[in-house]
């Protein structure tokens, strides 16, 4: 009674339903979001989701962009290399465009060369190893923060200008960021030849005691412990340091300025200085955004929710304004036009660092970091 033709077309028709709801369900930008967001290393890559998952809801409530609402893809990686890749190959098959993180240096070296391949235009606001934009290799990786060499040189200047340090401790975590930093600490040091390098060594992260270390570190008679790594060690670092009744002071970056030391230092922690970026409290994209996280989330935003949520802003911002999803096109605006963020107004030099942000040094006092006015832009 029905030719074949009648039921290749019946067939065609019931299909079409299936196709149409996979058009529009792909109808999307979609942002990649890796980062550590379990884990020891939370205290990090949760602020930075906060951050892009603000940025969004303001955008999608506003219209989208290009006529299409922003979708996350969020994989955690927990700061470990070995999950970086996985989270980088699945962000590639599930269609991300752009990607904000990943959170730490040693999963982004890991992440990187995946997500290069694809041309997925990618902003950390933490990675700070300074071959990831100085190689050539990654010409689609940006980042909103300095790399270790800048705050390396930052920390170094503080301790010799204004606490006068001249016998000088450096401990790393052996990881790419605080070794890293460390390691160009040390050739600062001893290239401006006004203090000495009186010990140098790594400590296992993970540790749960690091007392022999800072019983060598006594004996060399040194007054300050610069320290390269994350929050968990130097809360242990800074533990040992006062049950041992050590008079040295302790500096350290932005893997420390964060209220998860504050709390898991407690008293220990009174004293202990951290860089980390300018103090952007007066502008009106920061108050913005801290009032939304406070209004979401509550409580003050984490480390690196700023440099998070101004990477965020930046991707999203180039694509309008490249009126496209094209990479290409992505990184003509990111290198070439300003971009009004929470931490001011930003585009990204030739090797994809930004430009017009710089640091401050924070001291703890009564719990809470305190900017010293000590600062470099």
């Amino acid at each position: 009674m029905f030719g074949k033709k009648w039921f290749a077309l019946l067939a065609a028709a019931l299909l079409l339903p299936v196709f149409s709801g996979s058009a529009l369900a792909a109808d999307t930008i979609k942002l990649g979001l890796p980062g550590a967001h379990t884990g020891d290393l939370a205290g990090y890559g949760l602020p930075a989701m906060n951050a892009a998952t603000l940025v969004v809801e303001d955008i999608n409530a506003k219209g989208g962009i290009l006529g299409m609402k922003v979708e996350i893809l969020a994989q955690d990686d927990q700061c470990k290399p070995e999950l970086a890749t996985n989270a980088a190959t699945k962000l590639v098959t599930d269609g991300a465009i752009v990607a904000m993180g990943p959170t730490c240096t040693g999963a982004t070296k890991a992440a990187l060369p995946i997500l290069m391949d694809k041309k997925i235009v990618t902003i950390s606001p933490s990675a700070t190893a300074p071959d990831l934009t100085q190689s050539g290799a990654n010409p689609y990786f940006f980042r909103t923060i300095p790399s270790d060499d800048a705050q390396a040189r930052f920390g170094v200047d503080f301790i010799q200008k204004s606490l006068k340090g001249k016998k000088i401790a450096i401990i790393h975590d052996k990881g790419d960021y605080g070794k890293g930093y460390a390691e160009f600490a040390k050739k600062f040091i001893e290239a401006d030849g006004v203090a000495e390098v009186v010990f140098f060594e790594g400590i296992t992260p993970g540790g749960v005691d690091y007392s022999a270390t800072i019983m060598k570190v006594a004996r060399t008679g040194a007054d300050t412990i610069l320290f390269g790594g994350y929050y968990p060690e130097a809360s242990k670092l800074v533990t040992a340091i006062r049950s041992q009744g050590l008079e040295v002071n302790f500096v350290s970056e932005d893997g420390v300025k964060t209220d998860a030391f504050l709390e898991l230092a407690g008293q220990d922690g009174e004293g202990v200085y951290a860089s980390s970026s300018l103090d952007n409290s007066h502008r009106p994209a920061y108050k913005a955004a801290t009032a939304a996280h406070e209004a979401k989330y509550g409580g003050a935003p984490g480390q690196f929710f700023y440099e998070a949520h101004a990477a965020t802003t930046a991707l999203l911002n180039a694509i309008q304004k490249a009126g496209s999803t094209d990479p290409d096109a992505i990184v003509k605006v990111l290198h070439t036009e300003d971009c009004e963020t929470t931490l001011g107004a930003i585009h990204f030099d030739e090797k994809g660092d930004a430009v017009g942000i710089g640091f401050t040094m924070y001291k703890v006092v009564d719990g809470k970091y305190e900017d010293t006015k000590f600062s470099q832009q």
